[in-house]
Formats: C-alpha cells, sequence, structure tokens
C-alpha cells in the first residue's frame, strides 16, 4: 500500500544518508499524512456523541478520523465530513483537499440512496411496503449511484494526485434470528441488510475502478449488529433520532477505526 511505502522509502533515506556520512538530525524523521476526511454521518460520526462546536455536521471526537489523527502523528488533519451529506456535498468538500494532501478518507452513498427514508418506510410500513422500498433504494444504487460516486472519485484524484484515497462502506444493520423480541420483523432486517450489501457492492466496484481501496466494514461489525447476542455497535431507533442506526463511540473505534488501520497499518 502506498502509505505504508512512502513512509519506509524516507525512512531508508535516512538510513542511507547517514551510512554516507551524511550529517542527520532527529527532525530528519519523515513528516506524517496531511490527512482530510470527508463524507457523511457514518464519518462525522454521529452517534457517537462529543460533537463541540460542529452544529449540523456532528463531527464527533471519538469518530474514526480523528481517532486515526491523533494516533498516527498526522502533519495536519482537515475533518469536514458532515452528517447528511450527500455526493454532491462531498464534492464541495474536496474543495479541502489538493496536491499536498497526501492522505483521505471518505464514506458516502448511502444518503443518496435514500436509506434514511427506507428505515422510516419500514419502520412505520407493513412488510411488503418494506421490501418494496429497499429493492426501490437497490435499484437507485446499481444505475444512478455509479455516475455519482464516479463524480466523487475523480474530483479526488484530480485535486489530490499525491493522496492516498480510501474509501469506506456501511455496517450490515441487524443480526437476522438474534436476541431481539420486537421491532422490525426478520422479513424487513433482511430487507434493509440486503440494501447495505448492495450499497456495499457498488461502492467497492467503483472505488476499483479509480484504483482506491475500499474498506468493508460489515466483517469487522458482525456478531455486533442490532439484535446481535453480544454487544451492538450500532444504535436501534434512538432520541435524538438523527443517531439512530449509527455506529456507537465503540462501533466508530472497534468497527471502523480498526477496519481501517487494518489497511494502513
Amino acid at each position: 500500500m502506498r502509505v505504508r511505502a512512502r513512509r519506509l522509502f524516507a525512512g531508508l533515506g535516512v538510513f542511507v544518508l547517514a551510512l554516507v556520512g551524511g550529517a542527520v538530525t532527529a527532525t530528519a524523521a519523515p513528516a506524517g499524512e496531511n490527512y482530510v476526511a470527508l463524507g457523511d454521518s457514518y464519518s462525522s460520526g454521529v452517534g457517537a456523541g462529543s460533537y463541540g462546536d460542529s452544529g449540523d455536521c456532528r463531527r464527533s471526537a471519538n469518530a474514526y478520523p480523528q481517532l486515526w489523527a491523533d494516533s498516527h502523528s498526522v502533519a495536519s488533519f482537515e475533518f469536514v465530513a458532515c452528517s447528511g451529506a450527500v455526493t454532491s456535498d462531498v464534492i464541495n468538500q474536496a474543495s479541502a483537499v489538493d496536491e499536498n494532501t497526501t492522505f483521505i478518507t471518505v464514506s458516502v452513498g448511502g444518503n443518496d440512496a435514500g436509506f434514511a427514508d427506507v428505515m422510516v418506510d419500514c419502520t412505520v410500513g407493513s412488510d411488503s411496503a418494506c421490501v418494496d422500498r429497499v429493492e426501490e433504494a437497490k435499484q437507485f444504487a446499481t444505475s444512478t449511484l455509479p455516475g455519482r460516486l464516479d463524480n466523487v472519485y475523480e474530483t479526488l484524484t484530480s485535486r489530490a494526485p499525491n493522496a492516498e484515497i480510501i474509501v469506506l462502506g456501511y455496517p450490515r444493520f441487524y443480526e437476522i434470528g438474534g436476541s431481539c423480541k420486537v421491532g422490525l420483523s426478520d422479513a424487513k432486517r433482511s430487507a434493509i441488510n440486503s440494501g447495505a450489501d448492495t450499497l456495499a457492492q457498488v461502492t467497492a466496484e467503483r472505488a476499483a475502478a479509480w484504483g482506491l481501496t475500499f474498506v468493508d466494514v460489515r466483517d469487522a461489525f458482525s456478531g455486533h449488529e442490532i439484535c446481535a447476542d453480544g454487544d451492538w455497535w450500532l444504535h436501534s431507533l434512538t432520541w435524538p433520532v438523527v443517531e439512530s442506526y449509527h455506529p456507537t463511540v465503540d462501533g466508530q473505534r472497534l468497527g471502523y477505526l480498526s477496519a481501517l488501520e487494518s489497511v494502513t497499518g
């Protein structure tokens, strides 16, 4: 991976200078990443609290981008992910990146496909109405979303040609047949999970087409979805409602951050 390679070669360069007699001071160590975190509520950290003065964007001090920046000695960090962002918003967020940016993370696509509306319709509607609404969202994800994702990835690669770009996906929401005895039926839960699977497939395909790294978090959240027998890393229906179906503090740290570090170290 380029992030690791860049650090390795920089370190080797310092070592070679020392061998040939060049005076190397302690400050010659390679600089950290110039990191910009883009995306929607799953990147801003909605559901993880500690939003500071970020207003409706709800950027959490417990969100995976902030945690990654804190633990990797970055040279600079701009956190511009925002709750509710769709692909056009992320293109606007891309004004924060340039040729000096070396590391970018982004999650986007769920809001374009209308999965917030899906959750509302599935909560108040019948099983068949939920399944139909999920199928509508999946049709959008396979027909219209790819072009929108292409616009995002083209913008990022053109504005930040020297950056390693990591695209993160979304978890499945439910463990089917788990510990929940009330709430949505298993038919609804299965339909919603199938929507998450379709979104992951489309996002992975478009990221690969642009030579970007896709981080699939579904396995990271396995056993920790809503209705799982163990700890849930996702909120169910909450108050405030905006935090519903978003990662908890553990979901950000143990789910998203761990999945990201599995490819960056």
